[in-house]
């Protein structure tokens, strides 16, 4: 125990500015050149699966450091032949992520109707934020490639520590898309998206739930099974709050997991130099870090982004004249440049400082040095008061960061016994946790859901929870449009209908629209259907001439094919020879009141 410790710390001195110390996964400022995509001349007869293959339902599962597929050989391929960076199941498994995506094929006789592909991306630590931004841009291009040959496809998303974060950033991307006034989308239609799955979210925000946006704080929409009933949020949040943010369209669709003790979604508040510290580490290069300890080129890559660090908080204060009055501390300043998203030019103030333009600040007459413009020599006088706030704040936001660094974030979220070839470390609690008090994993109940979506997609069912109750008022509609129709069938004015053997068919009418306006969607079997109202009309078929109670606006009839059962007002036909009810006059019966 006590040589698995030494290991440990010794890990973490060696790369103190590796994001692996903090907990997170982080990366470098230097960006890995993208190799162009090759292309399959003849998929079919390199026996690779392609996009055309259509699916109910496809996973696509982002796996953590290196846990990505390399083999180019076995990529997926799009309808035109063209590499796809994504691999299929079976080429590629993942130990950490399969048991997730690959739980609905099951219930999928040889994966008919499903499928489960890995992504690749570059999946390191040499540059972090090149690497989660590429895996967000594959994940996209897989499934827009996807959709073109599989317009009625569903995704679900599932991503773990680093490519957790690749799955948040794609989700995010994915639902913040807006409407075109055709009714197109710039990506894919949010509604296309099942579920998204993230296992240790880097993005949470402080005391979050693990399924947001949801109406049900205990399971995602449209899932009726509880997560960790009467269970509190995880306290913390992500060690990367920069990337977190809604989910837009895919609000309640979302299942964002979080162990408690795993430093990457669960760090405490008030770790200010860990969170600066963090933020570096994803500038500079941590495998080499991790690998090679401080070197001269390690030093020298720390060097510079530290040094760009300076100069842009620098930059940033001698861009606000009145910094010395304000509240914000230069660590603050700090971690806002020190973010990889951080733009100096919109930090700029638009316009010139007015006591710099008439102040003669270039020199006097005589070409000596102009003195200090008064309005920022009063400055000064904030000094001393800044000071102060520069040590209060400091103080306040480092509460928890020495108890953070004496419990060794690495050892706790990452551990791994060598001996025994086990993970220990709380990132990994996933696959051994009891969310229910049943023995039921996280992992197993992401999987669950995943089935649960996977055989919604098999029965063409659109996830959209947020439809339920139009669903139920269009049931009303549909028991109550019955009703009336039998009260019509019994008005004065009609008799009790004779039947006729013959050719002669009656029509289907057509569906009255939904109640507010809001029609079911088309071809979506799990939709009700209201029953048809009473029409009136002569049959377009020889005599004997078959007419139907009618209503004020008559309609004409169709013929369907011979052993299919039409419904119509007081008419019915049934297999084998049709046999068609109607009424023995064409006296029309007032319609019932709406």
């Amino acid at each position: 125990m006590a040589l698995r410790k030494s290991l440990s710390r010794r890990r973490i001195l060696a790369g103190v500015f590796a994001p692996t110390a903090l907990g997170v996964v982080a990366a470098a400022a230097i960006v890995l050149p993208q190799q162009d995509t090759p292309t399959v001349a003849d998929p079919y007869l390199a026996g690779l699966a392609k996009t055309t293959e259509c699916h109910d339902m496809v996973s696509l599962g982002i796996g953590g450091r290196g846990d990505i597929p390399r083999d180019e050989s076995k990529m997926l391929v799009d309808e035109n032949g063209n590499r796809l960076p994504a691999a299929q199941q079976g080429a590629y498994s993942s130990h950490w992520v399969e048991p997730v995506i690959n739980a609905p094929l099951e219930n999928h006789e040889a994966g008919e109707g499903y499928a489960a592909i890995y992504i690749e991306y570059p999946a390191d630590l040499a540059s972090y934020e090149n690497a989660v931004n590429k895996g967000a841009e594959n994940t996209i291009e897989v499934m827009k490639a996807i959709r073109r040959s599989c317009p009625d496809t569903q995704f679900a998303i599932v991503g773990f520590s680093e490519g957790a974060d690749v799955a948040r950033r794609a989700a995010m991307e994915i639902g913040a898309q807006e409407q075109g006034e055709d009714g197109s989308w710039d990506i894919i239609d949010p509604g296309a998206v099942s579920g998204v799955v993230i296992l240790s979210d880097a993005g949470r925000e402080a005391g979050e739930g693990f399924f947001p946006g949801a109406e049900n704080g205990a399971n995602p929409d449209g899932f009726d099974r509880p997560y960790q009933p009467g269970g509190d949020p995880v306290p913390g949040r992500g060690v990367l709050p920069d990337t977190n943010g809604g989910f837009g369209h895919l609000a309640g669709k979302v299942a964002s997991f979080c162990s408690e003790g795993d430093f990457t979604c669960s760090a405490p508040e008030n770790i200010a130099l860990i969170e600066l510290l963090a933020n570096v580490g994803r500038q500079v290069n941590g495998d080499a870090l991790e690998r090679e300890g401080l070197t001269p080129a390690t030093g020298a890559d720390l060097a510079q982004v530290v040094g760009r660090v300076a100069l842009l908080a620098l930059a940033d204060i001698s861009a606000n004249p009145d910094w010395m009055r304000s509240d914000e501390t230069f660590l603050e300043v700090l971690i806002k440049v020190s973010d990889p998203s951080y733009d100096p030019a919109a930090a700029r103030p638009t316009t010139p400082v007015a006591a710099d333009a008439d102040s003669g600040a270039t020199g006097g007459e005589d070409g000596a040095e102009a003195p200090i413009p008064a309005e920022r020599l009063s400055n000064l006088a904030y000094l001393p008061e800044k000071i102060v706030k520069e040590v209060v704040g400091f103080i306040r936001s480092n509460e928890n960061t020495l108890a953070v660094v004496l419990a060794d974030p690495y050892d706790q979220t990452f551990g791994y016994n060598e001996e025994t070839r086990d993970h220990y470390g709380h990132h990994f609690d996933y696959w051994d946790d009891d969310v229910d008090g049943k023995g039921t994993s996280t992992v197993e109940y992401a999987a669950a859901w995943l089935e649960h979506l996977a055989r919604e997609a098999k029965e063409g069912k659109k996830v959209d929870p947020k439809k339920v109750d139009q669903a139920a008022v269009l049931m009303i509609v549909e028991e109550t449009a019955k009703a009336e129709t039998a009260e019509a069938s019994t008005t004065p004015g009609t008799s009790p209908s004779s039947t006729v053997t013959d050719d002669a068919t009656v029509a289907d009418s057509s569906v009255p629209a939904p109640v507010d306006g809001a029609p079911a969607p088309a071809g979506d079997p799990a939709a009700p259907v209201a029953p048809p109202a009473p029409e009136a009309g002569v049959a377009a078929t020889p005599t004997p001439v078959t007419t139907t109670a009618p209503v004020p606006t008559p309609s004409e009839t169709t013929t369907p094919a011979t052993g299919e059962t039409t419904t119509g007002a007081g008419s019915t036909t049934s297999s084998g020879t049709p046999t068609t009810t109607v009424a023995p006059t064409t006296t029309t019966s007032p319609a019932p009141a709406a």
